[in-house]
C-alpha cells in the first residue's frame, strides 16, 4: 500500500489547517482547523469533512489556534474515536478555546436565525456547540517535546518547539513503508513557525534530514524589521500617545492566546517605567482571561520581562468576563484601552466594541496581527468606508492603525533559514498556509537559493499526493471534486466578502439619496427665495 498526503485545508489559503496522511497501517490527521475569512471559505466549516472521521486513527495538533484546532469537536461528533495528541500547554489552552468557540458559534447562529425568521428562511445549525466541544476534551493526550513516541502502529512522532505560541510545535513523523529499500519515511510538518525574535519565546527548533517537508508561508512574501523588546514597546507607545491625543478609546482586536498576553506584558512594563500613564485597560474576553491563567500556570516555559513582578496583572488592568460587564464598556466615551477577541474581528465581543466605536472620529482601532483576506480586520486595514456588523451597516470614521511588531510568524528570510536548517530534504517540499502571493514568493525564494534538491510544490485544496521513498511527490486524482470552484477561489484570493460589499453599497446608496434630498431641498428654498424677492 502506498503512502499519501491529502491537503484538506490551508492549501491556497491561510486558514483551515488539516492534512490527512494515509499509510499501510492506518490514517493520521495533522491539525483539524476552522476556516476563517470570506463567507465562501467559512461555509466549508458547515459542509461534510473531506474524509471519513471514523477511519482516522489518531490526530496530532501543532498548536491551539482555532485555524489549526477549531474543527476537532466536529470531527469527534462525526465519528472520530481515537486520541488527539498535543503538548500539555496546547491541551490546557484547548480546554478553554474549543468550548468558547462552540459558544460563539451558537450565539452567531442564534442571531442569524432571528434574521432568517423575519425573512422566512430556514434555520441553520451551528458547526458545533459548547457541549460538543466539552465532550471531546477527554480525548486530549499529551506528548512532551523532543521525545519520540509511537502514536499508532507504524508511525512515530516527535514534537519540536516552533516558537510560535505557548505549546506550539513542528511535528516530525517516521512512517514505516512497504519498500524493502527504505523502511522508513521521514516527514516534517512545520506548523506555524515563529520568528527569531519574539516576546515570550526563543527561535524555532528542529532536526534535519527529511524525505518530505510541509512548510507554512504566512509571511512568505515579506521581510520585517527585527525589533528587540524596547523597540517593540516604543512602537506600541507611539500608537497609545496618538490615541490619547484624539481623546477616544483605543480598541485592540487581539487573538486571545499569546497576542493578548504579550500586549498585557508590554502595557504593564510601559506603565511601570512611567512611559505611559496607567490608562484603564479592559481585557474583554472570557477566553483571553482563561488563557492568561494557562500562561501563569506554564510561565516557566516563557521568556518574561525581568523588571515586572507580574506581567499579567496591575491595578489599572481589568478582566471582563460577564456580558453585563462587557456591555457597560459602551458607556466609556474615551480614554480607555479595550482589548478583545477575535484578532481578525470575525467573531466574539470585539464586534460589539467595533460597532460602538468605529463610527467615532476620535476613536482608534489598532490591528496587531495577521488579517486573512476577507476578514473584517483585513477590510478595515484596506481602508473601507463601512462594514457590516450583526446585520447593520457601520461607517468607519475611527483611525485605523496597524503594527506588525507582535507577529507570531517567521518572515520570508526566516522561513528560508528554517528550511535550510532542515536539509537535506530528499523528495519534496509542500508550501501551504499562505495567500497566493506569499506562496509564490516563498517558492521563488527557495528555488533561487537552491535549498532542496527536491520538488517544490504548492498544493491546492483537496489535492492528494503519493509520497514514495524513491520518487518526487506525485499528485493523484481527487477523491471528490474540490470543495471550492474557480470563481470561489478567485473571490477568496481577492479578499472579497459579499456581506461587506453589500454594506458598502447600502451606505453609498444612503449617502447618494441624502445628497439628492439635499439638492431637492436646496432647489425648493431657491424657488421660495426668488418668489419672495419678486413680491
Amino acid at each position: 500500500m502506498t503512502i499519501s498526503l491529502k491537503f484538506c485545508g490551508a492549501a491556497g489559503t491561510v486558514t483551515g489547517s488539516c492534512y490527512l496522511l494515509t499509510h499501510p497501517r492506518g490514517r493520521v490527521l495533522i491539525d483539524c482547523g476552522l476556516f476563517q475569512g470570506p463567507k465562501t471559505l467559512r461555509e466549508l466549516n458547515y459542509g461534510t469533512l473531506p474524509f471519513d472521521p471514523a477511519k482516522i486513527d489518531v490526530v496530532l495538533v501543532t498548536h491551539a489556534h482555532i485555524d489549526h484546532s477549531g474543527l476537532l469537536p466536529k470531527l469527534c461528533s462525526a465519528g472520530f474515536a481515537g486520541r488527539i495528541i498535543a503538548t500539555a500547554e496546547t491541551n490546557a489552552l484547548l480546554e478553554w478555546m474549543l468550548p468558547d468557540s462552540g459558544a460563539i458559534q451558537e450565539g452567531e447562529v442564534q442571531r442569524l436565525n432571528q434574521r432568517n425568521a423575519r425573512r422566512g428562511r430556514a434555520e441553520v445549525e451551528p458547526i458545533y456547540t459548547r457541549a460538543d466541544a466539552e465532550a471531546m476534551l477527554p480525548r486530549l493526550s499529551a506528548l512532551e517535546q523532543d521525545s519520540w513516541s509511537e502514536v499508532m502502529p507504524g508511525v512515530r512522532a516527535c514534537f519540536r518547539d516552533a516558537g510560535h505560541i505557548l505549546g506550539a510545535v513542528s511535528i516530525e513523523l517516521e512512517v514505516v513503508t512497504d519498500d524493502p529499500k527504505q523502511r522508513m519515511l521521514r516527514i516534517l510538518f512545520s506548523g506555524d513557525v515563529g520568528p527569531d525574535i519574539k516576546p515570550f519565546h526563543s527561535g524555532p527548533e528542529g532536526s534535519e534530514n527529511f524525505d518530505y517537508v510541509v512548510i507554512e508561508a504566512t509571511y512568505g512574501d515579506r521581510d520585517r524589521p527585527r525589533l528587540n523588546d524596547d523597540e517593540r514597546r516604543a512602537v506600541l507607545k507611539s500608537v497609545i500617545d496618538q490615541a490619547r491625543a484624539t481623546g477616544g478609546n483605543l480598541i485592540i482586536p487581539a487573538f486571545a492566546v499569546e497576542r493578548t498576553q504579550e500586549l498585557l506584558a508590554d502595557l504593564i512594563a510601559l506603565t511601570a517605567r512611567g512611559e505611559i500613564p496607567a490608562m484603564p485597560t479592559f481585557l474583554d474576553s472570557p477566553l483571553a482571561v482563561g488563557a492568561t491563567q494557562v500562561f501563569r500556570r506554564f510561565r516557566g516555559a516563557l521568556r518574561l520581562p525581568a523588571d515586572v513582578s507580574d506581567p499579567f496583572q496591575a491595578p489599572h488592568i481589568h478582566y471582563v468576563t460577564t456580558a453585563e460587564q462587557s456591555m457597560a464598556l459602551d458607556r466609556i466615551a474615551g480614554g480607555a484601552i479595550i482589548i478583545s477577541a477575535s484578532g481578525m474581528c470575525d467573531a466574539g465581543r470585539i464586534r460589539y466594541h467595533l460597532k460602538s466605536n468605529l463610527w467615532r472620529s476620535d476613536a482608534t482601532v489598532l490591528l496587531v496581527g495577521y488579517q486573512a483576506p476577507g476578514t473584517m480586520g483585513a477590510l478595515l486595514k484596506s481602508g473601507v468606508a463601512s462594514v457590516r456588523i450583526h446585520g447593520q451597516e457601520v461607517k468607519v470614521a475611527a483611525k485605523i492603525r496597524s503594527i506588525d511588531t507582535y507577529s507570531g510568524h517567521a518572515d520570508r528570510n526566516e522561513l528560508m533559514a528554517w528550511l535550510e536548517a532542515r536539509l537535506p530534504i530528499a523528495r519534496g517540499v509542500f508550501i501551504t498556509h499562505g495567500e497566493e502571493t506569499a506562496l509564490a514568493a516563498l517558492k521563488e525564494g527557495i528555488l533561487a537559493k537552491g535549498l532542496p534538491k527536491a520538488e517544490v510544490v504548492i498544493p491546492q485544496l483537496d489535492q492528494t499526493f503519493i509520497l514514495h521513498p524513491a520518487e518526487t511527490p506525485r499528485v493523484t486524482e481527487a477523491e471528490k471534486p474540490a470543495r471550492l470552484d474557480r470563481a470561489a477561489t478567485d473571490a477568496i484570493r481577492a479578499g472579497r466578502d459579499w456581506h461587506n460589499d453589500y454594506a458598502s453599497f447600502l451606505i453609498d446608496l444612503q449617502d447618494r439619496l441624502a445628497l439628492a434630498a439635499d439638492e431637492r431641498n436646496r432647489q425648493v428654498l431657491l424657488r421660495r427665495l426668488r418668489d419672495a424677492l419678486k413680491e
